[in-house]
Protein backbone atom coordinates (compact mmCIF):
# COMPACT_ATOMS: atom_id res chain seq x y z
CA UNK A 1 0.00 0.00 0.00
CA UNK A 2 1.32 3.48 -0.81
CA UNK A 3 2.11 6.15 1.93
CA UNK A 4 -0.60 8.81 2.00
CA UNK A 5 2.04 11.70 1.50
CA UNK A 6 4.27 10.09 -1.68
CA UNK A 7 4.01 11.91 -4.60
CA UNK A 8 2.41 10.06 -7.51
CA UNK A 9 4.07 12.26 -10.35
CA UNK A 10 0.58 13.91 -10.92
CA UNK A 11 -0.82 10.34 -11.59
CA UNK A 12 -4.49 10.56 -9.71
CA UNK A 13 -4.75 9.13 -6.22
CA UNK A 14 -7.96 7.20 -5.47
CA UNK A 15 -8.64 5.89 -1.93
CA UNK A 16 -10.55 2.73 -1.78
CA UNK A 17 -11.96 2.51 1.97
CA UNK A 18 -12.53 -0.69 4.12
CA UNK A 19 -12.84 -0.63 7.59
CA UNK A 20 -10.28 -2.38 10.27
CA UNK A 21 -11.75 -5.60 9.98
CA UNK A 22 -10.59 -5.99 6.24
CA UNK A 23 -7.49 -3.72 6.13
CA UNK A 24 -6.38 -5.48 3.21
CA UNK A 25 -9.16 -4.74 1.46
CA UNK A 26 -11.81 -7.34 0.45
CA UNK A 27 -10.74 -9.85 -2.69
CA UNK A 28 -13.43 -9.27 -5.42
CA UNK A 29 -12.47 -5.22 -4.86
CA UNK A 30 -8.65 -6.04 -5.33
CA UNK A 31 -9.59 -7.48 -8.58
CA UNK A 32 -10.02 -3.48 -9.90
CA UNK A 33 -6.22 -2.46 -8.71
CA UNK A 34 -4.28 -3.64 -11.47
CA UNK A 35 -6.55 -2.02 -14.44
CA UNK A 36 -6.97 1.08 -12.17
CA UNK A 37 -3.01 0.67 -12.38
CA UNK A 38 -3.33 0.35 -16.07
CA UNK A 39 -4.84 3.35 -16.46
CA UNK A 40 -2.37 5.04 -14.39
CA UNK A 41 -4.29 5.47 -11.34
CA UNK A 42 -2.69 5.16 -8.18
CA UNK A 43 -5.72 3.26 -6.19
CA UNK A 44 -4.96 2.78 -2.05
CA UNK A 45 -6.43 1.40 0.51
CA UNK A 46 -7.82 3.02 3.48
CA UNK A 47 -9.45 2.65 6.97
CA UNK A 48 -12.54 5.04 7.20
CA UNK A 49 -11.94 5.99 10.73
CA UNK A 50 -8.23 5.99 10.22
CA UNK A 51 -7.24 9.45 12.29
CA UNK A 52 -4.15 9.67 10.24
CA UNK A 53 -5.83 9.26 6.69
CA UNK A 54 -5.82 12.38 5.09
CA UNK A 55 -8.79 12.40 2.89
CA UNK A 56 -8.35 15.68 1.32
CA UNK A 57 -5.32 14.90 -0.46
CA UNK A 58 -7.43 11.95 -2.47
CA UNK A 59 -8.60 13.13 -6.10
CA UNK A 60 -11.71 10.24 -5.42
CA UNK A 61 -12.72 8.46 -2.15
CA UNK A 62 -14.38 5.03 -3.47
CA UNK A 63 -16.60 3.33 -0.05
CA UNK A 64 -16.22 -0.17 -0.74
CA UNK A 65 -15.85 -2.68 2.36
CA UNK A 66 -16.46 -0.43 5.35
CA UNK A 67 -18.45 -3.01 7.16
CA UNK A 68 -18.18 -2.38 10.31
CA UNK A 69 -20.46 1.02 10.32
CA UNK A 70 -24.31 -0.52 11.44
CA UNK A 71 -23.29 -0.26 14.91
CA UNK A 72 -21.49 2.94 14.49
CA UNK A 73 -24.11 4.37 12.11
CA UNK A 74 -24.02 8.10 13.11
CA UNK A 75 -20.34 7.91 13.08
CA UNK A 76 -20.23 6.70 9.86
CA UNK A 77 -22.33 9.32 8.18
CA UNK A 78 -20.77 12.04 10.31
CA UNK A 79 -17.68 10.86 8.64
CA UNK A 80 -18.95 10.53 5.19
CA UNK A 81 -19.72 14.27 5.46
CA UNK A 82 -16.61 15.69 6.12
CA UNK A 83 -14.78 14.11 3.05
CA UNK A 84 -14.46 15.41 -0.75
CA UNK A 85 -14.92 13.81 -3.70
CA UNK A 86 -16.79 10.69 -2.02
CA UNK A 87 -18.53 8.25 -3.50
CA UNK A 88 -21.00 7.50 -3.53
CA UNK A 89 -22.13 10.90 -1.85
CA UNK A 90 -22.75 11.27 1.46
CA UNK A 91 -25.95 12.43 1.10
CA UNK A 92 -26.52 9.29 -0.74
CA UNK A 93 -25.02 7.29 1.96
CA UNK A 94 -27.18 8.92 4.57
CA UNK A 95 -30.25 7.93 2.86
CA UNK A 96 -29.31 4.37 2.05
CA UNK A 97 -27.86 3.08 5.37
CA UNK A 98 -31.50 2.68 7.23
CA UNK A 99 -33.15 0.74 5.05
CA UNK A 100 -36.61 2.81 5.70
CA UNK A 101 -35.77 3.91 2.20
CA UNK A 102 -37.57 1.01 1.34
CA UNK A 103 -40.89 2.75 2.10
CA UNK A 104 -39.81 5.62 -0.31
CA UNK A 105 -39.12 3.52 -2.90
CA UNK A 106 -42.81 1.52 -2.48
CA UNK A 107 -44.78 4.32 -2.12
CA UNK A 108 -42.91 5.65 -5.69
CA UNK A 109 -44.55 2.56 -6.84
CA UNK A 110 -41.60 0.07 -6.53
CA UNK A 111 -42.49 -3.25 -5.95
CA UNK A 112 -41.02 -4.17 -2.40
CA UNK A 113 -41.00 -7.35 -0.07
CA UNK A 114 -43.86 -6.02 2.15
CA UNK A 115 -42.08 -4.79 5.58
CA UNK A 116 -43.69 -4.01 9.13
CA UNK A 117 -41.84 -1.65 11.06
CA UNK A 118 -41.05 -1.91 14.63
CA UNK A 119 -39.73 1.05 16.55
CA UNK A 120 -37.74 1.33 19.61
CA UNK A 121 -40.02 0.34 22.79
CA UNK A 122 -43.18 -0.49 20.12
CA UNK A 123 -44.86 -3.95 21.18
CA UNK A 124 -44.44 -6.24 19.08
CA UNK A 125 -46.99 -9.69 18.85
CA UNK A 126 -45.52 -12.23 15.97
CA UNK A 127 -48.51 -13.67 13.00
CA UNK A 128 -50.29 -16.06 13.61
CA UNK A 129 -47.49 -18.36 11.34
CA UNK A 130 -45.74 -18.33 8.48
CA UNK A 131 -42.19 -17.66 8.04
CA UNK A 132 -40.61 -14.70 8.34
CA UNK A 133 -37.62 -12.50 8.38
CA UNK A 134 -36.47 -10.44 11.35
CA UNK A 135 -33.84 -7.89 10.89
CA UNK A 136 -32.20 -4.24 11.84
CA UNK A 137 -32.96 -1.48 10.06
CA UNK A 138 -29.65 -0.38 9.83
CA UNK A 139 -27.33 -3.21 9.30
CA UNK A 140 -24.69 -4.56 6.99
CA UNK A 141 -23.78 -8.60 5.33
CA UNK A 142 -27.21 -9.91 7.04
CA UNK A 143 -25.77 -9.24 10.50
CA UNK A 144 -27.97 -9.20 13.21
CA UNK A 145 -30.61 -11.08 10.84
CA UNK A 146 -33.12 -14.29 11.18
CA UNK A 147 -35.38 -16.82 9.65
CA UNK A 148 -38.50 -17.59 11.90
CA UNK A 149 -41.33 -20.14 11.19
CA UNK A 150 -43.97 -18.61 13.26
CA UNK A 151 -45.95 -21.93 13.63
CA UNK A 152 -43.00 -23.14 15.94
CA UNK A 153 -43.80 -22.38 19.46
CA UNK A 154 -39.68 -22.11 19.83
CA UNK A 155 -39.37 -20.08 16.98
CA UNK A 156 -42.37 -17.37 18.10
CA UNK A 157 -40.13 -17.11 21.30
CA UNK A 158 -36.82 -16.70 19.62
CA UNK A 159 -38.72 -14.52 17.14
CA UNK A 160 -39.92 -12.00 20.13
CA UNK A 161 -36.52 -12.21 21.82
CA UNK A 162 -34.72 -10.73 18.46
CA UNK A 163 -37.10 -8.11 18.05
CA UNK A 164 -36.61 -6.96 21.93
CA UNK A 165 -33.06 -7.47 21.52
CA UNK A 166 -32.68 -4.95 18.79
CA UNK A 167 -35.34 -2.77 20.64
CA UNK A 168 -33.28 -2.66 23.91
CA UNK A 169 -30.08 -1.50 21.61
CA UNK A 170 -32.56 1.30 20.40
CA UNK A 171 -33.33 -0.21 16.96
CA UNK A 172 -35.74 0.00 14.36
CA UNK A 173 -36.41 -3.22 13.50
CA UNK A 174 -38.35 -5.20 10.12
CA UNK A 175 -40.53 -7.76 9.96
CA UNK A 176 -40.97 -9.88 6.63
CA UNK A 177 -42.35 -12.41 5.18
CA UNK A 178 -40.19 -14.91 4.06
CA UNK A 179 -40.40 -15.48 -0.15
CA UNK A 180 -39.75 -19.09 -0.65
CA UNK A 181 -38.53 -18.48 -4.17
CA UNK A 182 -34.87 -17.48 -2.65
CA UNK A 183 -34.71 -21.35 -1.81
CA UNK A 184 -35.22 -22.36 -5.61
CA UNK A 185 -34.98 -19.44 -7.71
CA UNK A 186 -32.07 -17.89 -5.25
CA UNK A 187 -31.92 -13.81 -5.05
CA UNK A 188 -30.53 -11.99 -7.95
CA UNK A 189 -28.49 -9.18 -7.83
CA UNK A 190 -28.47 -6.35 -10.74
CA UNK A 191 -24.92 -4.45 -10.64
CA UNK A 192 -24.88 -1.06 -12.81
CA UNK A 193 -21.55 1.03 -12.93
CA UNK A 194 -20.82 4.60 -14.02
CA UNK A 195 -20.34 4.83 -17.77
CA UNK A 196 -20.12 8.59 -19.88
CA UNK A 197 -23.63 7.75 -20.21
CA UNK A 198 -24.69 7.73 -17.07
CA UNK A 199 -25.15 4.49 -14.60
CA UNK A 200 -24.74 1.11 -16.86
CA UNK A 201 -25.87 -2.34 -16.37
CA UNK A 202 -22.75 -4.17 -15.66
CA UNK A 203 -23.49 -7.67 -14.76
CA UNK A 204 -25.74 -9.87 -12.65
CA UNK A 205 -24.73 -12.80 -10.54
CA UNK A 206 -26.98 -15.16 -8.27
CA UNK A 207 -27.17 -15.45 -4.43
CA UNK A 208 -28.36 -18.64 -3.16
CA UNK A 209 -30.09 -19.07 -0.06
CA UNK A 210 -28.33 -17.70 3.56
CA UNK A 211 -30.83 -17.85 6.29
CA UNK A 212 -30.97 -21.34 8.02
CA UNK A 213 -32.51 -20.54 11.04
CA UNK A 214 -33.03 -17.78 13.68
CA UNK A 215 -30.51 -14.99 14.55
CA UNK A 216 -29.00 -16.29 18.05
CA UNK A 217 -26.82 -12.65 18.65
CA UNK A 218 -23.79 -13.79 17.35
CA UNK A 219 -21.04 -11.47 16.23
CA UNK A 220 -20.00 -11.30 12.63
CA UNK A 221 -18.89 -8.84 10.79
CA UNK A 222 -21.14 -10.61 6.81
CA UNK A 223 -22.76 -14.12 6.98
CA UNK A 224 -20.67 -16.48 3.82
CA UNK A 225 -22.66 -16.47 0.63
CA UNK A 226 -23.23 -18.76 -2.50
CA UNK A 227 -22.64 -16.72 -5.43
CA UNK A 228 -22.75 -17.81 -8.88
CA UNK A 229 -22.82 -15.89 -12.41
CA UNK A 230 -26.56 -15.02 -13.90
CA UNK A 231 -28.07 -13.23 -16.89
CA UNK A 232 -30.18 -10.85 -15.69
CA UNK A 233 -34.11 -11.13 -17.60
CA UNK A 234 -35.72 -8.41 -19.48
CA UNK A 235 -38.14 -8.01 -16.32
CA UNK A 236 -35.62 -7.46 -13.69
CA UNK A 237 -33.63 -5.19 -15.99
CA UNK A 238 -37.22 -3.34 -16.11
CA UNK A 239 -37.34 -3.05 -12.17
CA UNK A 240 -34.00 -2.54 -11.76
CA UNK A 241 -34.45 0.46 -13.61
CA UNK A 242 -37.51 1.97 -11.93
CA UNK A 243 -35.49 0.99 -8.74
CA UNK A 244 -32.62 3.77 -9.89
CA UNK A 245 -35.29 5.85 -11.28
CA UNK A 246 -36.11 6.97 -7.92
CA UNK A 247 -32.90 7.39 -6.30
CA UNK A 248 -32.58 11.13 -4.52
CA UNK A 249 -30.71 13.10 -6.48
CA UNK A 250 -30.96 10.91 -9.56
CA UNK A 251 -28.50 7.78 -10.56
CA UNK A 252 -25.90 9.40 -12.47
CA UNK A 253 -24.69 10.94 -9.64
CA UNK A 254 -23.62 7.13 -8.31
CA UNK A 255 -20.39 5.02 -9.29
CA UNK A 256 -21.95 1.68 -8.56
CA UNK A 257 -25.35 0.63 -7.28
CA UNK A 258 -26.78 -2.55 -6.76
CA UNK A 259 -30.16 -3.69 -6.92
CA UNK A 260 -31.30 -7.31 -4.89
CA UNK A 261 -34.10 -8.96 -6.23
CA UNK A 262 -35.95 -12.07 -5.38
CA UNK A 263 -39.27 -12.92 -7.22
CA UNK A 264 -42.14 -12.47 -5.18
CA UNK A 265 -45.53 -14.90 -5.02
CA UNK A 266 -46.44 -14.18 -8.24
CA UNK A 267 -42.87 -14.67 -9.51
CA UNK A 268 -42.43 -11.50 -10.88
CA UNK A 269 -39.22 -9.49 -9.30
CA UNK A 270 -39.49 -7.26 -6.11
CA UNK A 271 -36.49 -5.09 -4.42
CA UNK A 272 -35.09 -6.50 -1.43
CA UNK A 273 -32.63 -3.86 -0.79
CA UNK A 274 -31.05 -1.23 -2.91
CA UNK A 275 -27.61 -1.23 -1.93
CA UNK A 276 -25.88 2.57 -2.51
CA UNK A 277 -23.37 2.59 -0.06
CA UNK A 278 -20.50 -0.64 0.35
CA UNK A 279 -22.29 -3.23 -1.58
CA UNK A 280 -20.05 -6.84 -2.92
CA UNK A 281 -19.73 -5.76 -6.54
CA UNK A 282 -18.92 -9.47 -7.23
CA UNK A 283 -16.31 -8.02 -10.04
CA UNK A 284 -15.26 -11.68 -10.14
CA UNK A 285 -18.30 -12.97 -11.94
CA UNK A 286 -18.00 -11.45 -15.02
CA UNK A 287 -15.72 -11.21 -17.83
CA UNK A 288 -14.60 -7.51 -17.92
CA UNK A 289 -16.14 -6.28 -14.46
CA UNK A 290 -12.81 -5.56 -12.85
CA UNK A 291 -12.22 -3.31 -16.04
CA UNK A 292 -15.89 -1.46 -16.41
CA UNK A 293 -15.24 -0.54 -12.38
CA UNK A 294 -11.91 1.19 -13.03
CA UNK A 295 -13.71 2.58 -16.27
CA UNK A 296 -16.35 4.04 -13.36
CA UNK A 297 -13.88 5.23 -11.37
CA UNK A 298 -12.53 7.32 -14.08
CA UNK A 299 -15.77 8.26 -14.97
CA UNK A 300 -16.07 9.97 -12.09
CA UNK A 301 -12.20 11.70 -11.84
CA UNK A 302 -13.11 13.16 -14.96
CA UNK A 303 -16.09 14.86 -13.87
CA UNK A 304 -13.63 16.61 -11.12
CA UNK A 305 -11.34 17.73 -13.58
Amino acid sequence: MTDHHQSTRGRPRVAFVTCAELPGLDPDDRLALGPLAARGVTAEIAVWDDPAVDWPGYDLVVLRSPWDYARRRGEFVAWARTVPALVNPADVVAWNTDKRYLSELAAAGVPTVPTQWVEPGQAWAPPAGGEYVIKPAVSAGSQDTGRYDLTDPEHRELAVAHVRRLSGAGRVTMVQPYLDAVDTAGETALLFLAGPGGLTFSHAIRKGPMLTGPDLGEAALYKEERIDARSATTAQRAVAEKVLAVVPGGPDRLLYARVDLIPGPDGEPVLVELELTEPSLFVGYADGAPERLADAVLTHLARRC
